[in-house]
């Protein structure tokens, strides 16, 4: 096999395992095929009033989930025939999902005799009170030996409201729906 084959195949090969990577929410309205990959959504309060919600998926930053609904706001806002709206409320949630898996290549001294026998534990950390340690669930209490992986995912959602004509100048709230189009509008339907 010559050395042009061999670099061809790490070539495939590195795009196969770069097109399994995550990638961030797109901007996209959710929807129930899309759900865990996250998008937009709103609902509407009043005539003037809607809530918005962007929620990403394990990939997306915090910064890209609060531009994407920004830039939702802003869209929505002049497809009301608007031109500026104003955050009334808003709330950014902040899931972070932990999993513990044993490491598969523990093996106690005992495990040829006693296999499938492991003891529950509790014991007390300062500030934390009495905690339970199961092994079938791991936990770094018992051995260093677990695969631990973290999840984020962020999910905010602001009330807006909207206004035709002159913005209000004293809310440091107020946005022009045609500058945040403009400003953000490029990276977020870019991707970036």
């Amino acid at each position: 096999m010559g050395s042009g084959s061999r670099m061809a195949e790490a070539v495939a090969l590195a795009l196969l395992v770069a097109g399994c990577a995550g990638t961030p929410t797109p901007y996209q309205p959710i929807s129930s095929a899309s759900r865990s990959e996250g998008g937009y959504s709103e609902v509407q309060l009043a005539p003037d009033r809607f809530r918005v919600t962007f929620a990403g998926n394990s990939f997306t930053s915090r910064e890209r989930v609060e531009a994407s609904l920004l830039y939702r706001a802003a869209e929505l806002t002049l497809q009301q025939g608007n031109d500026w709206f104003v955050i009334e409320d808003r709330e950014t949630e902040r899931r972070v999902e932990r999993d513990f898996r044993p490491d598969p290549l523990y093996r106690p001294w005992f495990y040829d005799d006693y296999a499938y026998w492991r003891p529950y534990w509790r014991y007390y950390g300062p500030g934390l009170g009495w905690q339970t340690w199961d092994p079938y669930f791991g936990d770094p209490f018992w051995t260093g030996r677990v695969d631990t992986r973290q999840v984020e995912r962020f999910e905010v959602t602001a009330e807006i409201r909207m206004g035709r004509g002159f913005m209000p100048t004293t809310n440091l709230k107020a946005f022009d729906a045609r500058d945040v189009i403009r400003r953000i509008g490029p990276d977020i339907r870019s991707g970036r």
